[in-house]
Order: C-alpha cells, then sequence, then structure tokens
C-alpha cells in the first residue's frame, strides 16, 4: 500500500504514529509524511535547523518527506489550502490517509484534521484545476498528538513494542522541540508512557492509537491482538 500521514508541523507525525511507520515499513507499505507547515517559529528552532530534524527523522523511519510551507500558527482549512493538499494525495495516491485528531488546543492541529478530511474530497473532484489525476483515499485515520490530556477511546491500537526504540530515537532528533537545551526533556518519557499505556490497553508493551470516525471491517481474525 501507499501510506500517506499529514502533519501540522515537523514532529507531529512522529510522536503520534512513529511506530506505526515502522510497522507499515516493515511490512513493505511505503510511507510519506507531509508537513503543512515548517514549524517555526520556535523558541531555539530555526527553518534550517527544523529541516535538518525533519530529515533526520525521516532516515531513521524510512519514510518520504514533503513539506508545504503553510505558515506555521496560522494554518487554516481554506480552498486554497485543499487544492494544495489535494495536489499531494493526487501525486502519492495512498490507499490510507492519516490526519490529525480532530480535538486540540493547537489551532494549526484542528485546521489540519478538517484540512486532511477535504483535501481528501477534493482530491477525487474531476472538472477542477487541481493538479494532478483525481484520487480518493480509502480510509482517512486519525492519530493522536494533541496538547489536551484527552483520554480518547480509540477504534483500533497497533502493537509497536518492536519499533519503540527507533520511533524514540526519531522523536529525540527534534533536539531543537525536547531536550536539555529545551529543558523538557521530560516529555520524551511522557510520550514513552503514553505509548506503554496504550500497549497495556491490548497486551503488549507499547502501543499507538487511532480513531475513525467510520466503522472497520475485518475479513478475518488472524492479525487479532
Amino acid at each position: 500500500m501507499n501510506i500517506l500521514a499529514l502533519g501540522p508541523h515537523p514532529d507531529d507525525v512522529e510522536i503520534g504514529m512513529g511506530g506505526t511507520a515502522l510497522v507499515l515499513r516493515a511490512a513493505g507499505h511505503a510511507v510519506t509524511f507531509c508537513d503543512l507547515t515548517n514549524g517555526e517559529p520556535t523558541p531555539i528552532g530555526t527553518p534550517e535547523r527544523r529541516a535538518r530534524e525533519a530529515l533526520a527523522a525521516a532516515s531513521l523511519l524510512g519514510v518520504a518527506r514533503v513539506t508545504l510551507e503553510f505558515p506555521n500558527r496560522y494554518l487554516e482549512d481554506t480552498v486554497e489550502a485543499r487544492n494544495r493538499v489535494a495536489e499531494v494525495i493526487r501525486d502519492v495516491r495512498p490507499d490510507l490517509l492519516f490526519v490529525p485528531y480532530w480535538e486540540d488546543a493547537h489551532p494549526d492541529h484542528v485546521a489540519a484534521a478538517a484540512l486532511g478530511e477535504a483535501a481528501r474530497f477534493y482530491a477525487k473532484l474531476t472538472k477542477t484545476s487541481i493538479a494532478g489525476e483525481p484520487f480518493y483515499p480509502r480510509r482517512v485515520i486519525h492519530f493522536l498528538s494533541t496538547h489536551y490530556r484527552l483520554h480518547v477511546r480509540p477504534s483500533f491500537i497497533i502493537d509497536i513494542t518492536e519499533h519503540i526504540e527507533t520511533k524514540m530515537a526519531a522523536v529525540a532528533a527534534y533536539a531543537s522541540q525536547f531536550g536539555p537545551e529545551r529543558g523538557n526533556e521530560g516529555l520524551l518519557d511522557e510520550i514513552r508512557k503514553w505509548n506503554a499505556y496504550y500497549g497495556s490497553l491490548i497486551g503488549t508493551a507499547y502501543g499507538e492509537p487511532f480513531v475513525s470516525r467510520e466503522e472497520i471491517g475485518l475479513r478475518g481474525l488472524e492479525q487479532y491482538v
């Protein structure tokens, strides 16, 4: 399969589904991360440094990466933005589209969720100026990387136990956002604990939760954890 994950900022997709990206890559699927903004400005970051960190994280995860350069902190679900993201969808042609969970304290995360769902619809339109051939991802799935302390009931949880250390290395690659320089190294421990909690719900060491607005069907129980 082709997989496309939209993140409002570099590091959001790594936090929410970095382990799942590794699971997908290990199964032979192609994964692309699309950062809607470059994530800057931040207290000690720069666009150049953040770009280097994003490339390092992508290399660790074995994923392709695209950055659209919409304005950080001011991301909006506009027709222009929908068209641009729809072009990425038409180019990648993903079977599954991952976008952030729709409830969050950060307006960019809320906008990214709405923008991703709308762009999925726009990508299938004919008689439009959107570049590329029409395409409609089969599913849109929401990952969690929220500023709220939410207890979301997931639609499913992916076991990432075998990949937790690589996921954490990919998140830690963003040294401008996590670690001693920023004075918030405890956040890395919080992310690990968060994954441990969701793993405990399915009887594994670590897991990542996902939410689908639509019902999910199974053809069998072979993958039941």
